[in-house]
């Protein structure tokens, strides 16, 4: 499912940023990211299981009064971390998402631990695009929202390039223009 387009984005229906005071309210984002990210997300979870499943595996067939024990500890290591690439990946994807209105930036991610965030726009103090090499092998980008908040910066994982820089570009506008010191 590819985003909406950034006129979308910035949709005004006043019950689901704005509570009936006019506070902003948690809420559930509206876009997912890009669906590349199952492959991304998958490709990382492989980078940190593999290689010390293989080392094991490998050390085991050649350290033959050892090889029992090696091999256990490459299945204690390798099990686990198969179900986990297997399954990770499709339930992130189910989970997150995130949306940005002329009030805020919403977010929801994790897969286990789930959270939600809200930036509130006049909070915003930096807006910076990130890409790691495997992002960058699926043409993917993270928005990193970093505001005045002691809980940190609030990250929009598994954009296409494109629209993380065009997002970052927007924020950065639409922030410029939102009073408020950010503090």
């Amino acid at each position: 499912m590819a985003d909406s387009a950034t006129s979308e984005t910035h949709a005004h229906a006043p019950p689901l940023g704005t509570a009936s005071g006019g506070d902003l309210a948690l809420r559930p984002p509206s876009h997912a990211p890009d669906r590349r990210s199952i492959g991304w997300w998958t490709v990382q979870a492989l980078v940190t299981v593999l290689p010390p499943t293989l080392i094991l595996v490998l050390l085991g067939v050649l350290i033959t009064p050892a090889r029992y024990w090696l091999m256990l500890a490459a299945a204690v290591i390798g099990a686990p971390g198969l179900l986990y690439t297997a399954v990770m990946p499709a339930w992130r994807y189910r989970v997150h998402r995130w949306e940005t209105t002329e009030d805020a930036v919403f977010t929801r991610a994790g897969w286990v631990r789930q959270q939600w965030r809200i930036a509130p726009l006049s909070r915003i103090q930096t807006v910076d695009t990130v890409r790691g090499p495997i992002q960058q092998m699926f043409a993917l980008s993270t928005l990193v929202v970093t505001t005045a908040s002691a809980a940190g910066a609030v990250r929009i994982d598994g954009l296409a390039q494109d629209k993380a820089r065009d997002l970052a570009e927007e924020l950065t506008r639409i922030t410029q223009a939102t009073p408020g010191d950010a503090t």
